[in-house]
C-alpha cells in the first residue's frame, strides 16, 4: 500500500515544472509503481497556451479547480471546461489548452508516465520506461 499526498512531494524530483512556463504537474504515482497508470495534478496558468499530442499515451483529465478552453486541433472543436468536467484523448488527439483562470486537474496517464517526460517540439511526451525490477 502507498500513501503520499500532493504536499508530500512539492519540491521533489516528482514536482515538474514545464521548460514552457506554462504548467507545473505534481506526479504522485509514476511508472516506477508498477501500478499500470500514473497520477499527476497539473496546473495550467491562466493566460497561457499549450499545444499537446499525446501519441504514445492515453490521458483523461479531470477539473477540480478553474476554467480553460480545450480546442482539438484537427477539428477546431471548442469546449469549456470547468470543475467536475473530464475529457479523454481516447484518440490520441492533438489539443490546445487555454486557461482563463489558473487550471488544476488530475491527469491520469496509460502507458504510465516516469516523472521525466516533458512536451517536445510537437507536444508530445516521449514514450520513457523503467528498467525492470530485479
Amino acid at each position: 500500500m502507498i500513501v503520499r499526498s500532493f504536499k508530500d512531494i512539492e519540491g521533489t524530483d516528482r514536482h515538474i515544472k514545464s521548460a514552457s512556463g506554462t504548467w507545473e504537474s505534481k506526479r504522485i504515482v509514476l511508472a516506477k509503481e508498477r501500478a499500470g497508470f500514473s497520477l499527476h495534478e497539473t496546473t495550467l496558468y491562466a493566460g497561457t497556451e499549450t499545444s499537446m499530442w499525446y501519441a504514445n499515451h492515453i490521458e483523461a483529465v479531470l477539473c477540480v479547480e478553474g476554467e480553460a478552453e480545450l480546442t482539438n486541433d484537427e477539428t477546431g472543436e471548442k469546449h469549456l471546461i470547468t470543475p467536475g468536467t473530464m475529457y479523454l484523448l481516447d484518440g490520441h488527439e492533438k489539443h490546445t489548452m487555454r486557461p482563463k483562470t489558473d487550471f488544476r486537474c488530475v491527469c491520469v496517464f496509460n502507458p504510465p508516465v516516469t516523472g521525466r517526460e516533458d512536451h517536445d517540439e510537437n507536444g508530445v511526451y516521449p514514450l520513457l520506461t523503467e528498467p525492470a525490477e530485479d
